[in-house]
């Protein structure tokens, strides 16, 4: 299929691998003076337990950048991306100050660390950069730490629980329940066992336990046999990463008889878990839709104001520009706090016995919220939200 003028997705593919290995995506055989070239910077794990979900997003912004300039560019002029690995936050913020202040990208996109995101948007707000989150999930970011100069393509903690409490009250695993939860120790897990426990509280559950995970373990076996002597009604996974990827493998191992469910999860640690390990009640996410549905909005804003200036682009997304995010309906950031509006779902495990092959793992619902219901229903409400925009 050819795109573009004439260029073959053979060659545009080819483009964005060679810039990948110089740590620029696009096209290194078109000729652009330095001044007809816009610049974004990409910061995101690409090492560490959240490694995994970063290589996916590097290669996601590979081909947003390469489909964009196959296109023509943005406004005739080239797209370069400029990816760096967050490592933690204190490095995070380094590197985002260096892309600002020498690289000179018009904005920063990425991230998957609630931690780093934070030192990210610091760094954003006293530039007056743009930062586009795609990755970071915790309440907090969109609440008492929003800013100005952050918007959110990730969906936040709320969101996910509400989408997938959904489920779970349909499944009758709520009123009257208790659940083993297992919590990332860092900012995003706690962020989520806080709402966690807000959704079970306010429909009639309560937590059996709930065990703060060190983002660096590995084996499971202790808190296997604990959750095995509470005989919970349902496990809950507030974990992240590879530390998904390993419960899951070492669950399905113990062969323990209950139901499991997740707050969050990425496609690709449920695929790493191994044909018939994955399984339960999930709201997917996939870090590649985010990094490459960030870009794309991004340079369509850019077109749509003629501009790279971080302060009309935050000006355009406030007004309520509608951007396409490969589902049914149109996405839009919530003036508020910088939240995407836009369509969820929850998936269910397709038993081992069932499966046809290694990646087609699960059934997905229906959109959530459904279609006559407007999105903000599965967001925080304005009494639990903190966030005061200056």
């Amino acid at each position: 299929m050819s795109q573009g003028k004439g260029i073959s997705r053979r060659t545009v593919i080819k483009g964005a691998l060679a810039g990948a290995a110089t740590g620029i995506a696009g096209f290194p055989f078109i000729s652009y003076g330095q001044s007809d070239v816009i610049r974004i910077g990409h910061l995101t794990p690409r090492t560490g337990f959240l490694g995994p979900l970063g290589e996916f997003a590097v290669q996601a912004v590979d081909l947003a950048v390469a489909e964009i300039n196959a296109a023509g560019g943005i406004n005739g002029r080239k797209l370069e991306a400029l990816k760096e690995d967050s490592v933690n936050p204190q490095t995070a913020s380094t590197k985002a100050e260096r892309m600002v202040e020498r690289d000179k990208v018009a904005c920063i996109i990425g991230e998957i660390s609630s931690a780093s995101g934070l030192t990210i948007a610091q760094v954003a707000e006293r530039t007056r950069t743009l930062f586009i989150n795609t990755g970071c999930n915790s309440d907090e970011l969109r609440g008492k730490a929003c800013k100005k100069f952050m918007f959110h393509i990730e969906s936040q903690n709320s969101m996910y629980v509400k989408t997938c409490g959904r489920s779970l009250l349909a499944q009758g695993l709520v009123k009257g329940k208790k659940w083993f939860s297992l919590t990332a120790d860092y900012a995003f897990g706690h962020d989520l066992l806080r709402v966690a426990k807000r959704f079970m509280g306010a429909n009639g559950g309560e937590f059996a336990a709930d065990k703060l995970v060190p983002t660096d373990l590995t084996d499971f076996s202790s808190l296997l046999l604990e959750i095995r002597n509470a005989k919970p009604d349902l496990v809950i996974s507030n974990l992240a990463g590879n530390q998904i990827t390993n419960f899951l493998k070492q669950y399905t191992e113990f062969g323990l008889p209950y139901p499991v469910a997740g707050f969050g999860f990425d496609t690709a640690v449920a695929w790493g878990a191994g044909r018939g390990n994955f399984l339960g009640t999930w709201p997917p996410e996939n870090q590649a839709w985010g990094d490459y549905n960030a870009i794309k909005l991004t340079a369509q804003a850019m077109m749509e104001t003629k501009s790279i200036d971080s302060a009309k682009l935050v000006e355009h997304f406030e007004k309520g520009a509608k951007f396409g995010l490969m589902k049914t309906r149109d996405g839009y950031f919530r003036k508020s706090d910088h939240q995407m509006m836009h369509e969820m779902y929850t998936v269910q495990a397709i038993p081992a016995a069932q499966l046809k092959n290694d990646y087609d793992i699960f059934t997905s619902s229906p959109p959530v919220p459904g279609p006559d219901e407007p999105l903000e229903v599965i967001a925080t409400t304005a009494e639990e939200n903190e966030c005061r925009m200056a």
